[in-house]
């Protein structure tokens, strides 16, 4: 690709310029922004950095929400050469101070409040920050900061500047280079400090536009910008993407809205990490559970007729007339007006990724006529890796390279990756760099996994993080704890989880609630809590608990490789793992190492055969305010089975 965003933006200005590029909701209201009228603003924002004295080569840290202006900043930054940084509008503020270090960040664009607050906060330990704009003016009228302004004045400026140097943006423009560097996005940092994935307008656009092509993408399209921009997934469907097909991008109001927001608009390209969908069939079960006899006998019968017909019509498979005609019955009856409902009625592709997708989950959308799909990727790939051919779906693998990507297996089954969308490198991090990229252009995805009969890729876990059971009756046994912990999840009841087992004689599990859904599923049998540490504790939901670990154990035991991750003992933990806690990623991946040392105490009363086990916790909650939570928690045994062997 040897385009660059900005000059994708003046194309689409010059070509359709009262087409739509960008919605807003506000206050209620949709409001749109045309190709026109937002090239003027992105030339205005980046004459008004320029004035400020950003150059090529600058990071500009953009932090918030999905909003019309922010995307602009990020425009106007790269069309100056420069390198736009997008960070997690929900990390606290220390979490925002490597990455500027590291970036030397001297500017930053922000939404709100908030975000302002943050950014001063780490002035302090970040005295290089000494510009600080700001989107959303509420709450910020007598803050009297240096270096601190609206979005408005940074546009008045560059408005001022353009009238006095009326060449100069659109010469920075023509100069810029598809690989020059475009963005910036840190990993989540697992495992210690995040590392900059630098990407160029090339592997961006290379990897967006192959995607494009795979499912036909056009600009017609209508999408809904609301996971993290920060994220690369986000970044490639709503931004890399968008440039490159010219559709609409559509930005809630807020994170409360969306659901609203989603009914409203009515997507035909849809992303979702698998924890949405979770929701979205969760959100249909209680609301199923609480209606009448008559709907929800109606329901269920429709949704047996479902299962057994809708993935075949998916797959274009053939199918008989009455079935046809029954399951069209259904569409009438039920899966039009919950297609319609989870505001996915007009969706042509729909994707998810990021974790693994529960079989039932993915049947059922598949099944009411969602072309839910998977794909395969990661931060340094620029997402697409791997991608579901329409008819080619299935639940256990990730689908088929892409247009320009080539996959290895090494031994160990590592899977290996070559394409023109790879990180160009890890920011200031040349030993990092060179672990994950070889001398051949291979890049090291540190996954582990397989290609199957079918041509298509499957993956087992990390592979850092298979290990060997040590001892016992099973000594030397794979343990794939990602694995043991995505079947846990596949129930509805079960939030997150993290598995335990490498170097040890068995697995033993923590285990979160799903708050919503175990909550719903108390009220109906009359089961009384004060709040999530006193769910968590109730006997009746160990119970519960207890009965989806052994049917995620019975499903290992029927695979011989991995029947020795059965989980042996379980405890449901006192609170909900967090971000801000550190035990999550902001992209909501556990931090198994930072877990394991921070409820040593718990593991210990695993292995050791206790039957409870008291323990004090610091939390953090959502209003800043610090606290301690403690519980005395019961440990629960699992009954394992004996793995089945496969016929000779």
């Amino acid at each position: 690709m040897s385009s660059t965003f900005a000059r994708l933006l003046l194309e689409h200005a010059a070509r359709r310029p009262h087409a739509v590029a960008l919605r807003e909701k506000v206050y209620g209201i949709w409001q749109t922004t045309t190709w026109a009228e937002l090239a003027q603003l992105v030339r205005h924002i980046a004459c008004g950095l320029a004035e400020a004295g950003v150059q090529r080569g600058d990071h500009v840290v953009v932090v918030g929400e999905n909003r019309p202006r922010l995307y602009a900043s990020m425009l106007a930054a790269q069309a100056l050469r420069a390198v736009a940084v997008p960070l997690y509008q929900d990390a606290v503020a220390a979490e925002y101070l490597f990455p500027m270090r590291n970036a030397e960040v001297r500017v930053a664009i922000v939404e709100d409040q908030e975000q302002v607050d943050k950014m001063l906060e780490i002035r302090a330990q970040h005295p290089a920050l000494a510009r600080i704009w700001y989107d959303e003016a509420r709450g910020l009228r007598n803050y009297a900061e240096p270096g601190l302004a609206s979005l408005d004045a940074l546009v008045a400026a560059g408005r001022a500047w353009d009238g006095a140097h009326p060449r100069a943006y659109d010469e920075a423009v023509a100069a810029g280079r598809a690989d020059d560097v475009a963005a910036m996005f840190f990993t989540s940092g697992t495992t210690g400090n995040p590392k900059g994935v630098v990407h160029t307008h090339a592997t961006l656009l290379d990897s967006a536009i192959a995607g494009a092509r795979f499912d036909r993408l056009t600009d017609k399209e209508e999408v809904l910008a609301y996971l993290p921009p920060a994220w690369i997934g986000q970044n490639i469907f709503s931004y890399a993407q968008w440039l490159a097909c010219g559709y609409v991008v559509n930005c809630p109001e807020s994170p409360g809205t969306v659901m609203l927001d989603l009914a409203e608009i009515g997507p035909t390209y849809y992303f979702a990490p698998p924890r949405i969908f979770e929701g979205l069939l969760t959100s249909v079960t209680i609301r199923m559970e609480d209606a009448g006899r008559f709907k929800r006998r109606l329901y269920r019968h429709c949704m047996d007729v479902a299962r057994r017909v809708g993935p075949a019509l998916m797959d274009g498979r053939p199918v008989g007339l009455a079935a046809r005609l029954h399951y069209a019955l259904g569409n009438v009856l039920v899966y039009g007006p919950l297609r319609n409902a989870l505001g996915l009625a007009r969706v042509r592709v729909a994707y998810t990724a990021g974790e693994a997708i529960g079989p039932d989950l993915f049947a059922f959308f598949r099944s009411i006529g969602i072309n839910l799909k998977q794909l395969y990727g990661s931060t340094e790939t620029a997402v697409f890796v791997c991608l579901q051919p329409d008819h080619e779906v299935h639940a256990d693998t990730v689908g088929v390279p892409i247009e320009g990507v080539e996959i290895r297996l090494e031994e160990s089954g590592e899977i290996l990756v070559r394409s023109p969308g790879l990180l160009k490198e890890y920011y200031r991090n040349p030993e990092a760099t060179a672990e994950v990229l070889d001398a051949d252009g291979w890049y090291h995805t540190g996954d582990a996994g397989f290609v199957d009969a079918r041509g298509h890729l499957k993956i087992i876990d990390r592979a850092k993080d298979v290990g060997r059971i040590a001892g016992g009756a099973n000594d030397g046994a794979m343990f794939a704890p990602k694995y043991v912990e995505n079947k846990l999840k596949f129930f509805a009841y079960v939030k997150e989880a993290v598995a335990f087992g490498d170097g040890r004689e068995k697995v033993c599990a923590f285990v979160n609630i799903d708050y919503e859904a175990v909550g719903n599923w108390a009220e109906r049998r009359n089961l009384p809590y004060t709040g999530y540490t006193d769910l968590a504790a109730k006997p009746e939901v160990l119970e519960l608990v207890r009965e989806c670990v052994e049917k995620v154990n019975a499903d290992l035991a029927a695979d011989e490789r991995l029947a020795a991750s059965q989980v042996s003992r379980f405890l449901v933990l006192h609170k909900e793992l967090d971000a801000d806690d550190g035990e999550l990623t902001r992209t909501r991946k556990v931090r198994r190492g930072f877990i394991a040392d921070r409820y040593a105490v718990l593991l210990d009363a695993l292995y050791g055969g206790r039957s409870e086990q008291y323990i004090e916790t610091a939390v953090k909650f959502e209003d800043g305010r610090s606290g301690r939570v403690a519980a005395t928690l019961r440990i629960v045994d699992a009954r394992t089975q004996p793995a089945l062997r496969r016929a000779a």
